[in-house]
Order: structure tokens, then C-alpha cells, then sequence
């Protein structure tokens, strides 16, 4: 890969065409070309590189060839064969390689209608082709494109450790490492919450003195920090659909609980004020429904008590409507050796299908929604080594059509984080390991990207 590359790939890989265990990618290699000079050293992600390639035969030495009867495969390996062209000719005619052009056998485009299909984990070599598949990337146009056509693909962001994240692909079974965080120790030591929205990763935290936001751009692959809600909050409930997301409730820096509710629009880059909730509350959970937020569970009311109720806000008509007995969290009193409910994780829910499913961790069970009658019916237990700290630690999200539980056993001496899943459409629930990875600590925070 190159040096500073805006495009997920793993570290581990060597800059060659090779194959480690069973991902093939591509660098800029040709099979019968060698890079000989490099014009601009490859120092700024925003510059567009100028490399110069002489086509000279060399030994043949193995390759390893993407698969050409996935898209993907048939798409890279016919641009390259189209680029090893161009640089021929150009090089005869004393031309600059200076390619511009995506898949010119088939069009414009048909070559964006095949890519926006690919994978996302195979942008990196796209972008590696020429300047035209470089810009569709790093432009952010290529996502657009798909979310025009409703192609999204699903990634799980998780951090195990303070100041790491690493991304999951539930597909291909990978772990892709992001950037490393560089915040203050006040931030790396204060609560967090996480939010994917659009193609980014926001994490919500504390600076010394004020809230601060770190937001992850998966086209820059970079961490920026500076970005200001009109009321900074913590504790929030929140949820996305495509490029906007909703945050409601949560604490201000006073530690008051707040009805107020944004939106966030990640294509703008801005925050609009909306109109605030009937309770107060935080600690809540968030989901979008139907076509609708809601914000469910949570503490509020003078005396902190767990509220019961959910609220649904309409994006249409602007308003709010209260739910009761939306929250699946137990109410009564905490049974032996558990501490009060209100010490507990918010609501673990997630919505698949728009169906709205909840985990409890107390009984190890899988709750569904019954929207009509308005109560939580029991469908399944929860993969039996899902294991947490009342609630915190666990993960619980949707990803696509599959629900995916994340955590794992452990005890003095070490600990593994699993990925489980299962799709309701399938049939009752029937959790499939995905994976399993070590790790000495539970996982702090997790969101899911869909782009």
C-alpha cells in the first residue's frame, strides 16, 4: 500500500501483490512493470502522486490475481490491464502517464454502476489505478453515488483500548486498524460515547473544560477535533440514518439533565437545534424506527428515577410523542448481589428489519418489540459467552439485516472479545460466531457504519 493511503487496509501488509492468509489486494505494481522513478515523494494525502512507470520485461515471478469472478476482481484487474495499456502507448508516443479515464471498454457510467457495488475494503487498490477512480474516492463521491442507489455496507467500529479503534468487517471476517487517537489526558480518561453517521466516527467526550468531539473521516483516514454542538452534552441517547443522526437528552457540563435534541447533518458539517423532548432524561438509548427517531429508557425527573417511558419524534411534523413501557430495562427492585437499575447500562436495543429487539443481560435473554400491543415478547437467549459488567462492556448493535453481539468471557489472567451474529430473517434466533480475538478489556465503545 502507499504511505498515507486514505483508504482502510491492514498495516500488515508488505507493499508487493502478495497474499497473507486470504485477502488479496493490489498495490501499484504491474505483472510486467517496474516503478523506476518517483517524481513526488508520496509526503501529502492531498496531493495527487506523479509516478513514473518504464515497461521493461522483468522475470515473471508469481501473483496473485483478484478473484475475477467476484466484481471486483474483473473491475481491477481490467483497469490494470487498460492502465498497463495506456502507459505503453503513452510511453511510445512520449506522452506523460497521465490517465484519467475509469474502464473506458464500458463507460463512465457502468464503471461507477459496478463499483459502487463493490466492497469499501477494496477502494484502497481502485484508488491506487489512476486519477479519475483516485478522485471518485477521496472526494467522498463514490459514497454519495451508493447512497444514492441505497448500496451500503456495514463495518463494525469498536475500542477495546483508550485511545484505539479498530474496524470489523463482518463480510470478509477482517480487522482493519484506524488511526491512533492524540487527545489531552482529560479526554482519554472521561466517559465516552460513539456515533457513526454518513462516513464518519464521532467519539463525545470532556476536555478540561468543555465537551469535546473527535470525529474519524473515512476518507481522509484522519482524526480531526473541533467540531461544536449548539448544547455540548454527554450521556445522550442517539442513533443515525444515513447522512444525519439525532443526539436527545444527556447532561450538560453542570451536570443538569437536559429534553433538548440536535441533529447532525455529516454532509453539511452542521447542528440544528430541535425541539425538545417532554422528559429530561439520560442515560437513554436511541433508535431510529419506521422513519422515526426514537430515545428510549433512561433517568430523569427531580429524584433520578429510571423512567419507563420511550418518546418518538417525527421528522416530518417536528414533534414529540411519549411512549409508555417502551424500555426494556427492569424497573422493580434489584434482585440479590445487583446493584440498582439506575447503576446499570442504558437499554441495549437495536432495530434489524425495523424490528426493534432489546438484550438482557440480567437473564441472558433476546426481546422483541411488539409494536402493536406495545410490549416486549422474549424470542431467544443471547450467546452464552456474552459477558458483561451489568450491562457496560457489551455490545449490542444492528449491522445490516444481521444482529451482532460483541463481547466475550474473561477472567484474572486474560480475556477474548467474540463477534457473534444472527440474522432474524433466517428464522428463531441461532448466534454464529464470526470471530474471536484476545483482549485484556471489555469493549468501551461501538458504533456501525453503513455506507
Amino acid at each position: 500500500m502507499l504511505e498515507d493511503r486514505a483508504c482502510l487496509v491492514s498495516r500488515d501488509y508488505s507493499r508487493s501483490c502478495v497474499q497473507k492468509g486470504s485477502w488479496p489486494y493490489v498495490s501499484l505494481g504491474l505483472e510486467n512493470a517496474e516503478i523506476q522513478q518517483m517524481k513526488r515523494p508520496l509526503e501529502d494525502i492531498n496531493r495527487v502522486e506523479e509516478i513514473e512507470i518504464c515497461v521493461r520485461k522483468v522475470p515473471k515471478r508469481p501473483v496473485v490475481q483478484m478473484d475475477t469472478a467476484s466484481p471486483i476482481g474483473g473491475i481491477v484487474n481490467a483497469a490494470l490491464a487498460q492502465s498497463a495499456t495506456q502507459f505503453r502507448s503513452r510511453r511510445h508516443a512520449g506522452e506523460n502517464s497521465n490517465t484519467t479515464s475509469l474502464i473506458g471498454a464500458i463507460g463512465r457510467d457502468l464503471s461507477i454502476s459496478c463499483l459502487i457495488k463493490c466492497s469499501r475494503a477494496d477502494y484502497g487498490a481502485i484508488a491506487s489505478l489512476n486519477r479519475s477512480f483516485q478522485s471518485l474516492i477521496r472526494t467522498g463521491e463514490l459514497y454519495r453515488l451508493r447512497r444514492q442507489n441505497k448500496v451500503a455496507e456495514h463495518w463494525v467500529y469498536l475500542s477495546c483500548q483508550l485511545l484505539e479503534w479498530e474496524a470489523f468487517d463482518p463480510s470478509r471476517r477482517r480487522w482493519m486498524r484506524l488511526p491512533r487517537m492524540d487527545p489531552n489526558d482529560c479526554f482519554v480518561f472521561a466517559d465516552k460515547e460513539s456515533l457513526a453517521v454518513g462516513t464518519e466516527l464521532l467519539v463525545f467526550g470532556r476536555d478540561l473544560m468543555s465537551h469535546v468531539i473527535y470525529c474519524y473521516s473515512l476518507i481522509t483516514n484522519t482524526w480531526t477535533k473541533g467540531m461544536k454542538m449548539n448544547a455540548p452534552r454527554c450521556l445522550f441517547g442517539s442513533a443515525s440514518l444515513g447522512e444525519i443522526a439525532i443526539l436527545a437528552g444527556g447532561c450538560d457540563l453542570n451536570g443538569s439533565i437536559l429534553r433538548s435534541a440536535e441533529l447532525y447533518n455529516s454532509e453539511s458539517g452542521t447542528w440544528t437545534t430541535l425541539p425538545s423532548m417532554k422528559k429530561s432524561r439520560k442515560m437513554c438509548s436511541g433508535v431510529f424506527l419506521d422513519g422515526k427517531f426514537y430515545v428510549v429508557g433512561g433517568i430523569g425527573g427531580a429524584d433520578n428515577r429510571l423512567l419507563k417511558c420511550g418518546e418518538e419524534y417525527n421528522l416530518d411534523t417536528r414533534t414529540w410523542t411519549e411512549i409508555p413501557n417502551m424500555s426494556p430495562v427492569r424497573t422493580g427492585a434489584a434482585r440479590d448481589n445487583e446493584p440498582p437499575a439506575t447503576s446499570e447500562a442504558p437499554p441495549l436495543i437495536a432495530v434489524v428489519n425495523n424490528q426493534l429487539y432489546a438484550a438482557d443481560y440480567a437473564d441472558m435473554e433476546l426481546r422483541r418489540y411488539d409494536k402493536d400491543n406495545r410490549v416486549w415478547v422474549t424470542v431467544g437467549r443471547l450467546p452464552e459467552r456474552a459477558d458483561s459488567m451489568y450491562g457496560w462492556g457489551l455490545a449490542f448493535r444492528a449491522c445490516g439485516d444481521r444482529l451482532m453481539v460483541i463481547g466475550g468471557p474473561r477472567n484474572a489472567c486474560e480475556g477474548f472479545i467474540e463477534v457473534n451474529s444472527w440474522v432474524p430473517s433466517e428464522g428463531p434466533p441461532q448466534w454464529h460466531l464470526l470471530d474471536r480475538k484476545r483482549s485484556g478489556n471489555f469493549v468501551y465503545n461501538c458504533a456501525v457504519m453503513g455506507c
